[in-house]
Order: C-alpha cells, then structure tokens, then sequence
C-alpha cells in the first residue's frame, strides 16, 4: 500500500485558490525543525530543510521495512509567527520564528521515526536535529495562494483586518503554509502555497 497524504486528505490539501474556506484538521504528526529569521538568506533555514528531507526518506525507508507498504515524503510545511503579527503583511521577514515541517502518516509508528532518525543521525551528522510533533489544529480557516511568496501579503491583510472580524474569529495558532510548489523549479508566479490559520470564536 502507497500512502499519499495529498491524496488521501484531498480535503486539507487541495483546498481552491480565491477563497478561504473552513476544514476541521485533525491530529497529525510531523517530522520538525524550529528556527529565526528570513529564509530567504538564513542558512540555519536551508539546513533545515534538507535535515528534514533527509530525515522524511530515512523514516520511509524504516516503514518500508516493517509494513511492505510505502509513503510518499512530503510536502514541506512551515509553522510561522513572529512577536509582531503586523511582520507577515509588512515583509519584516528577518522578524519571523519558524518550525519547518515534513508531515507523517498515520500508520508511521514512533518506532519508525526513532529508527529514520538515527540512520538519518549517522548519514549527515552535521544537519541539525529533527524533533517528532504531534500537532492538533482544529478550526481552520485555509485558501490556495497561486504567485510568490511575496505576493501573500494581501491575502494575508484580508483574512486577518477584514475576513477573521467578520466570522468573529481570533488566532488560535501559528499561520501554516504548504509548499506544493518546488521554489526551485516552478516560476514564482505559478507557486502554489496554501495558507492556513487556526481560529478560535473571538
């Protein structure tokens, strides 16, 4: 069996691009990375990335060998706060915290991921350590943004001056993005990130 979370939980990743709507998100684990600053320029960032993906094949590898069964690494996902929330409309990137993320299907045991991650230790011992999260969302408000990262500020502006009053909702958790595009191969106009905000009632 193939295991393909953009698949299987079409509803969470494949939302439509234009407008947010609302998804109940369960609890779901991760692969994790916690860092400061622009990614664009940060090397800590890029460091993390690749520990994450190194790790994500590594602990497919340990699943395979249990089950027979496979998965299908990724996409990468990014938790993103800063002490000023104004930082994300205004491009203050060099303000930003961040957890990067590589999601975990159900059926990977925490045996897998112990596993994944020492063989992954032992590969690169000079990328930084990948942490196991165990997250639950809840309420969500989420869109698809087709364009650059740097044109999500405007949406951005909407969901939280104009769309989150409106429903009467307030921040309950980090804004969340996932990457379906490849930054390094897809033209920044044809990206696609979703973008997704735990809300609570205000």
């Amino acid at each position: 069996m193939r295991y393909d979370l953009k698949r299987d939980l079409g509803a969470l990743y494949k939302p439509r691009s234009g407008r947010f709507v609302r998804v109940d998100v369960p609890e779901m684990r991760y692969l994790a990375i916690d860092g400061h600053g622009d990614p664009n320029t940060e090397p800590a960032y890029r460091a993390a990335v690749e520990a994450l993906y190194v790790s994500g094949y590594q602990v497919r590898s340990a699943f395979k060998r249990r089950t027979g069964s496979d998965f299908v690494v990724g996409p990468l996902e990014g938790l993103w706060s800063s002490e000023d929330p104004a930082t994300f409309v205004q491009g203050r990137k060099s303000d930003w915290d961040w957890t990067m993320l590589i999601p975990l299907p159900a059926p990977v045991s925490t045996e897998d991921v112990a596993e994944g991650l020492a063989a992954a230790s032992a590969k690169k011992p000079d990328l930084p350590l990948v942490t196991h999260l165990t997250m639950t969302e809840g309420l969500c408000l989420q869109t698809l943004h087709i364009g650059s990262y740097d044109d999500e500020a405007p949406v951005l502006a909407h969901l939280h001056d104009e769309l989150m009053p409106e429903l009467g909702f307030t921040w309950n958790g980090r804004h969340h993005e996932i990457y379906l595009g490849d930054p390094r191969r897809t033209a920044p106009e044809k990206l696609r990130t979703i973008l997704r905000q735990p809300v609570a009632p205000a």
